[in-house]
């Protein structure tokens, strides 16, 4: 059962962050407008509200800003593993020339731009109203609350810079917000001096220590030590800096030791509503269907997810086989279910086999834009995840999206070791976990290509593909023409970032766009 709150913070938004218990409870509306902002942001309660902010922008890429952009389609329809999908060859557009590595300025993720330094933003804010506030002895604030609320919002930084560094490389970034008087405009970075940035900051922020390693319950959704060691981890291992891999692997041994996550016996339980938040959730964004404001009038309001819609197949009778109708979009391609032993229970989750279903079943359905009858499983539409809904159900499924799971963390532990000539007992230990789960025969030994093996089967749909597959060098081979359906473009390495969108460049005229 997952717990959560629906929380009103004045002018700002409306957050669900899953701070509290199954009842619902509301903050009172207050007028801070007539106020000066360092002076709101006074107290203890006030404060709160700003970091519930913070985290409002985490639940904005699915829907939000005018574009679809949930963080594991975005980059995966960038890989091999999913097709675009929908209804036609210009459903999505800027996805469908995403994944043939022909972006362009107008067509690419201009609303994930946005949705990302809007949380950079508040998260700044967080930071500017503490530090106003520990500098004023009078008012009673814990210090220790303070920098809590603080090292909370360096780490969702973090988090949101990360997506943007991934994504664009290339970026302006900046640690207090920017004036009026430079019209809004910050400093273009490398991407080296990005990622330079961004983690010796988050490393400061974890060096803080006043993160639990694991939330309390009733406070799911707030950052914890572990979240923060796997933005590092995964940031480390993107940018190859092996100077900080020991670090990366001590956090990783960390999480494991510490005792407090394990791997799910069951792998499709995970990914049911029961399933969110177990012992093997490192982090999730939280969502829910019942006493949403959220709609297509209101798409940054609190309430449930679209990502459901978008991955079910189009025109299925709701219902049958515990499935709803969907959108089409990310049809698993057949090559990536033929690469499941038969007896690996992450097969039938990880690709819903809808052709087969509707043949037992009796119906047809609209097979969509490269179809290939299997749909991802993972966040499959079930009419029992929207039933709370009420209105513009489309956009409330209550399916919270899992960001960072133990598994990660195993199979992370297990190439750092391999990379940096540790423990291969060890390794292999780790993969086997992960293996023993899914019901697949343990390995004698490992090597680097087995754990980026089993990463790539436990994570189809996740958003991790992509990324691997750069990382390791092995895009410009993978990612060739008919290595997704409608790819008729090689991936080469100027296609490493994104165009940035026009939007932005015509804004500012310093900013120089990619090398796409």
């Amino acid at each position: 059962m997952k717990t959560k709150e629906i929380i009103a913070i004045g002018l700002l938004a409306i957050a669900t962050v899953g701070f509290t218990s199954c009842s619902d409870s509301f903050l009172d509306v207050e007028n801070f407008g007539a106020d000066d902002l360092n002076e709101y942001y006074k107290t203890d309660a006030h404060l709160q509200e700003a970091v519930v902010a913070a985290y409002d922008p985490l639940h904005w890429a699915d829907w939000g800003n005018g574009q679809y952009c949930p963080y594991n389609l975005i980059s995966d329809v960038m890989s091999d593993d999913i097709n675009v999908g929908g209804a036609t060859a210009s459903d999505q557009l800027n996805w469908q020339l995403m994944s043939n590595y022909n972006a362009t300025p107008d067509q690419n993720l201009s609303g994930f731009w946005t949705d990302e330094y809007s949380g950079v933003k508040r998260c700044n804010d967080v930071v500017q109203y503490v530090d106003a506030a520990l500098q004023d002895s009078t008012l009673g604030i814990s210090r220790t609350n303070a920098n809590y609320y603080k090292t909370q919002a360096r780490v969702l930084r973090s988090f949101y810079y990360m997506w943007l560094w991934k994504m664009w490389g290339n970026i302006p970034y900046f640690t207090t917000n920017l004036p009026a008087d430079s019209h809004y405009l910050g400093p273009q970075y490398s991407a080296d001096s990005v990622y330079h940035a961004v983690i010796t900051d988050l490393e400061d922020a974890i060096n803080q220590n006043n993160l639990p390693m694991k939330a309390e319950a009733g406070q799911e959704g707030r950052v914890t030590k572990a979240f923060a060691y796997m933005i590092y981890a995964e940031m480390v291992m993107y940018q190859k800096d092996e100077s900080r891999y020991p670090k990366a692997l001590q956090y990783m041994q960390e999480i494991i030791n510490s005792g407090q996550y394990r791997l799910n016996p069951d792998f499709a339980a995970i990914w049911t509503e029961s399933g969110e938040w177990c012992d093997e959730s490192i982090y999730e964004i939280n969502y829910q269907d019942d006493n949403h404001v959220r709609g297509w009038s209101n798409p940054l309001g609190a309430g449930g997810t679209v990502l459901p819609r978008l991955v079910g197949p189009r025109g299925w009778t709701s219902g049958v086989d515990g499935i709803d109708l969907g959108w089409g979009f990310g049809p698993v391609r057949t090559e990536t279910v033929d690469l499941f032993a038969g007896n690996d229970t992450r097969k039938k989750v990880t690709a819903y086999d809808a052709a087969s279903a509707a043949a037992a079943n009796g119906i047809d359905f609209e097979h969509g834009y490269e179809y290939t009858g299997y749909y991802l499983g993972k966040y499959i539409p079930r009419p029992e995840n929207n039933k709370d809904a009420g209105w513009d159900v489309d956009l409330n499924f209550n399916n919270n999206y899992r960001v960072y799971r133990y598994s990660e963390t195993l199979l992370n532990a297990a190439e750092l070791l391999l990379r940096t000539g540790g423990n291969q007992a060890q390794a292999l230990y780790y993969v086997n976990q992960v293996r023993q789960r899914a019901g697949i025969a343990q390995l004698p030994s490992v090597t680097l290509r087995d754990v980026l093996n089993e990463r790539h089967l436990e994570f189809v749909g996740e958003g991790k593909r992509y990324f691997d597959l750069i990382r390791t060098d092995q895009a410009s081979t993978v990612l060739v023409a008919g290595s997704a359906a409608g790819r008729t473009n090689n991936w080469t390495e100027n296609k490493k970032y994104l165009p940035i969108p026009q939007g932005e460049l015509s804004a500012d005229p310093n900013l120089k766009n990619n090398n796409y």
